[in-house]
């Protein structure tokens, strides 16, 4: 109960600072990757920030980076079912799942599943049968889309529900990450954030032995208050991470609109493409400010010429880094 109110006023601070962003869609084009990126890493998935920005401008695309854009188009799914419907059913984590890992398995069938250790251990047994699968995800989803279940605090409702989520294990693969997409979308669903831009992952990234050991405590001993703690401490961490994040961008944003201001062919898309893609291209800005290619180029090369932008080269084309965007976003690891 201590904990609560710190980890409430953290989101709160996150969710006021968000809504007074000019334009949301920046940082839903750039936040959600870098939570998909940590969740990856917990995965073992690990990538680079200029590979994943790499594999936006399709120009070339490691196995990595091309798992953590899943999971990015996962998340950003989710959260439209969220908006679209109000609740999230069994059915809505299936589609998630399907975006995640880009196969139609569903929720396991066959029995075999274990988890097990680095030592290659058994350490846990899911349920096997496929109709208790299901039944335990019924009851999921009602757990989570209304209060009639447990009338508790939601970041305990949030916390519960990851346990429960990943003990059923439900799908073949992809249950830690799915699991981690439907935190924050949980958040989303309550009200506690508008738009999915909290790191939680980042939290059990840098804490990964005590998430699992938390885990399984609970599971085999019950040990429920340092799991609820574990997590409390998480949201109200990473919401504060968060915080100072998108102050430096809004900083950042504003220094790079005076900078821009001089320019005849200044204007807030310009300035929204350079911040919703750290590496821009041509073919990005000829869309977005719906010119056309020859004067898209010349206002990149321009930018370019007079340092506001970094130009590269690879292969046959070229692409424009956000320097100080790209700096700022990779501190995050």
């Amino acid at each position: 109960m201590k904990k609560l109110p710190g980890a409430h006023s953290a989101l709160a601070e996150l969710k006021g600072l968000v809504s007074a962003i000019p334009n949301e869609s920046i940082l839903l084009d750039t936040l959600p990757l870098q939570e998909a990126k940590d969740s990856s890493a917990i995965e073992n998935i690990i990538t680079t920030h200029d590979e994943l920005y790499n594999a936006e401008l399709h120009l070339g695309e490691t196995q990595a980076a091309k798992e953590v854009q899943r999971y990015a188009s996962a998340l950003r799914l989710g959260t439209r079912l969220v908006k679209q419907f109000g609740f999230l059913s069994t059915n809505h984590i299936a589609q998630i799942q399907e975006e995640l890992k880009r196969d139609q398995g569903g929720y396991r069938k066959q029995p075999g599943t274990k988890l097990t250790n680095q030592r290659g251990e058994v350490v846990y047994t899911p349920p096997q049968d496929s109709t208790v699968i299901l039944d335990l995800m019924a009851n999921l989803e009602q757990y989570l889309n209304g209060d009639s279940l447990h009338d508790v605090d939601p970041l305990v409702k949030m916390a519960v529900l990851h346990f429960q989520f990943e003990s059923i294990h439900p799908f073949y693969d992809g249950n830690g990450r799915t699991g981690r997409i439907l935190n924050i979308l949980y958040l989303v669903l309550k009200g506690l954030l508008d738009i999915p831009v909290l790191y939680l992952s980042r939290f059990i990234t840098h804490h990964k032995a005590d998430y699992y050991h938390h885990l399984q405590a609970v599971r085999d001993t019950g040990a429920w208050e340092p799991w609820l703690l574990y997590m409390l401490t998480g949201v109200e961490e990473t919401a504060r991470e968060s915080i100072v994040l998108i102050r430096e961008m809004r900083e950042l944003m504003q220094a790079t609109r005076e900078r821009l201001r001089p320019y005849k062919f200044y204007s807030q898309d310009l300035l929204n493409n350079l911040f919703r893609h750290p590496y821009t291209r041509i073919e990005f800005l000829q869309q977005e400010l719906n010119v056309s290619r020859p004067t898209a180029a010349s206002y990149l090369n321009q930018l370019a010429k007079d340092g506001i932008l970094t130009k590269h080269k690879q292969v046959t084309s070229h692409y424009y880094v956000n320097q100080p965007l790209f700096e700022l976003l990779s501190r995050l690891g």
